[in-house]
């Protein structure tokens, strides 16, 4: 059986996707949520946005996927970082168009979601470090 390279991407917030963020690794597998503020067809590069904060999205692996801006999106992929320019983006490998979805609750599970992995791993190292 052969093994694939690609990995699962790692759930974030927009707002997390900061320099100082240990999700900011060039080649990160990442999976974002975010609301169309723009698609440019003739690139493939979309924008998204939580608040304040935007993404820029690489959709020209994607197809089928119909680009409704207001509409709220999912994306996995790959994030690319141009040190030169600072420019940051998202090569997405999958998209799905998430309208309903609601964001603060998502984000609320996610937060619950990560406590309970940290809480989780902390407890078997200790079970490791008395046994």
């Amino acid at each position: 059986m052969a093994v694939s390279g690609i990995k699962p991407g790692v759930p974030v917030i927009l707002r997390e996707l900061e320099p100082s963020s240990p999700f900011f690794k060039h080649g990160q597998s990442l999976r974002v949520i975010g609301r169309l503020e723009a698609y440019q067809a003739e690139t493939g590069i979309a924008e998204i946005s939580d608040g304040n904060v935007s993404l820029k999205i690489g959709t020209q692996h994607l197809i089928n996927l119909i680009f409704c801006a207001g509409s709220l999106y999912q994306f996995i992929g790959e994030l690319v970082i141009d040190f030169d320019t600072q420019d940051v983006l998202l090569q997405a490998r999958v998209g799905r168009m998430v309208d309903g979805l609601d964001l603060n609750l998502y984000q609320q599970s996610l937060h619950l979601s990560r406590k309970l992995e940290s809480y989780i791993s902390s407890t078997s190292r200790s079970k490791r470090n008395l046994g």
